[in-house]
C-alpha cells in the first residue's frame, strides 16, 4: 500500500448529550453527538406513532380542484 494515503485512525470516545459514552475507532479524535441509541425515542420505546387515518381523503380534497371530475365523456369510448 502507498505511504501517506490513509488518514490517521484513532481509538476515541463518542459522547452523547444525555451523558452516554461509547468507545470506538474513527478518524476523529473527539466526537460529540446530540442523540444516541440510549436516548433516541425509537430505541427507548417512547416513540409516538403518527396518525395516518384520513390521509387519502385529505389528499383527494387537496387535489380535487386540480383534477377534473370523472365524467362519462372524459372516460373515453366504450
Amino acid at each position: 500500500m502507498k505511504e501517506g494515503l490513509h488518514p490517521e485512525y484513532y481509538e476515541t470516545t463518542v459522547r452523547c448529550a444525555c451523558g452516554s459514552e461509547v468507545q470506538t475507532h474513527t478518524t476523529l479524535k473527539d466526537l460529540h453527538v446530540e442523540i444516541c441509541s440510549q436516548c433516541h425515542p425509537f430505541f427507548t420505546g417512547k416513540q409516538k406513532l403518527m396518525d395516518t387515518a384520513g390521509r387519502i381523503e385529505k389528499f383527494k380534497r387537496k387535489y380535487a380542484k386540480a383534477m377534473p371530475a370523472s365524467t362519462p365523456e372524459a372516460s373515453g369510448p366504450q
